[in-house]
């Protein structure tokens, strides 16, 4: 099952819960790009694209990146539009039982999993951070008997809020449909979901960011200081939405050396 490299290894053994159909965009995956070192933790990422696609820059090079300093990688594919609430949140949950799961088999430290992911994927990421469970012990599956939160999370240039004026509204409409609760909008406005249980996490963004103003990643974080959830805030003074690795960039392209420092710190 897990020798088989850069094939996508399905996260349920049928179809996944609320499944539409029977293609590769119905069916949540993972591909695992494990590290050389054996016994450390490891990342899944997840890649941004406004719940609506999954962006490439902002998946394998992030897990290659990951693997040079390292960790063992896993990118998620998750469900994008025209699935909505709750399909993206059950697979990103999933992905993390799964990983923890099977561990063993990967050589990796089950009590050190991470999340890391980009724009909506960042939504996702600090979702998963945000709502999670113990496990259900009496689940037929073994795997759902297993914790899905997150060890460390990685939000980067992430979408956060689901309230105006800075919520990024093609995220929204793609999550929550054209006509969302008041009550599943407070749900997944993220920064009103810390607790002093939120995992501790790395957020970092762009002060130009035209596409998902900066107050989403200063929101989160002002909850996590709150709530006294140890966080490293980067925020750079100028940079395009999307970036991925930002290699393009010299100067925010260092926040993939601060991260790594700071994976290292969480014990990945």
């Amino acid at each position: 099952m897990f020798n088989a490299e850069n094939e996508w290894i399905k996260l349920w053994p049928g179809d996944a819960p609320l499944t539409l159909g029977g293609g590769e965009e119905d069916i949540p995956a993972i591909k695992a790009f494990p590290a050389e070192e054996r016994g450390r933790g490891a990342v899944i990422v997840i890649p941004g694209g406004g719940y609506s696609m999954r962006a490439e820059h902002e998946g394998e090079p992030i897990a290659l990146w990951l693997n040079r300093i390292g960790i063992s990688a896993f990118v998620l594919r998750y469900r994008v539009a025209p699935y909505r609430y709750p399909c993206a949140l059950l697979d990103a949950q999933r992905a993390v039982r799964y990983v923890r799961f099977h561990a063993e088999r990967w050589g990796i430290a089950a009590d050190k999993i991470a999340v890391l992911g980009f724009s909506a994927g960042g939504h996702l990421t600090a979702s998963v951070g945000t709502h999670y469970d113990a496990g259900n012990p009496e689940a037929e599956d073994p795997i759902d008997r297993i914790s899905c939160r997150p060890d460390a999370i990685v939000p980067c240039y992430p979408v956060i809020t689901m309230k105006p004026p800075y919520a990024h509204e093609g995220s929204r409409l793609n999550l929550l449909g054209e006509a969302p609760s008041p009550e599943l909008i407070e749900s997944f406005s993220c920064e009103t979901q810390v607790t002093p249980d939120t995992p501790p996490t790395f957020l970092w963004h762009t002060t130009d960011d035209d596409v998902v103003p900066v107050e989403n990643a200063l929101m989160f974080a002002a909850a996590l200081g709150r709530n006294k959830v140890p966080y490293d805030l980067h925020v750079y003074e100028t940079g395009r939405h999307g970036l991925g690795l930002a290699e393009g960039d010299p100067h925010t392209a260092t926040w993939t050396d601060i991260c790594g420092l700071w994976l290292k710190r969480q014990g990945l």
